[in-house]
């Protein structure tokens, strides 16, 4: 009889650690799956290439993507208002991007090595995922800022209608 209960028990929590199925359903979820396997593709191709220096930055982004990817599906970002997620997100993606870009170069060209390339290789496809990810979070930063500045706050109404007349006055 216990069992039943055990297992009814445990089902809640596993289902806790799993993601919805919204999020792997919407772009952002998508984008945010596809760096981390990429970026791990990365780690492990230059754990077992000679290029063995550049093996941290795709094991931070990893680590960055996957925070990211269960942040979003434990919305987090909606429990914890303090940190500004859209711009922070924003910019890992143009570091991550510029990053990957000048180590797969590097791997490329400098190393000869089998793994080397391949690391190279899936670091350019990174890149691009990680461009698509900054445009899109990019336009999604742009509307939001739109959002704030047509509705200023309550206290700071004259002092912006202020501004602005003295400004379109030059």
């Amino acid at each position: 009889m216990e069992q039943p209960e055990a297992e009814g028990a445990a089902e809640p929590g596993l289902r806790a650690l799993l993601s919805p199925h919204d999020l792997l359903r919407s772009r952002k979820g998508q984008l945010l799956l596809a760096e981390s396997v990429l970026s791990f593709i990365i780690f492990i191709c230059y754990i077992a290439s000679s290029a063995a220096s550049f093996m941290m930055a795709p094991l931070l982004e990893f680590l960055l993507a996957l925070f990211l990817f269960f942040a979003y599906a434990s919305k987090l970002n909606e429990k914890f208002k303090g940190l500004y997620w859209p711009l922070s997100d924003f910019l890992r993606c143009v570091t991550a991007a510029i990053i990957y870009f000048a180590i797969s170069i590097a791997a490329v060209s400098k190393y000869s090595d089998g793994a080397s390339k391949a690391a190279g290789v899936f670091g350019f496809i990174a890149t691009i995922v990680y461009a698509i990810d900054f445009y899109v979070t990019f336009n999604d930063l742009v509307t939001f800022l739109k959002q704030g500045t047509s509705s200023p706050p309550e206290g700071r109404k004259s002092d912006v209608s202020d501004e602005d007349s003295d400004s379109n006055s030059d």
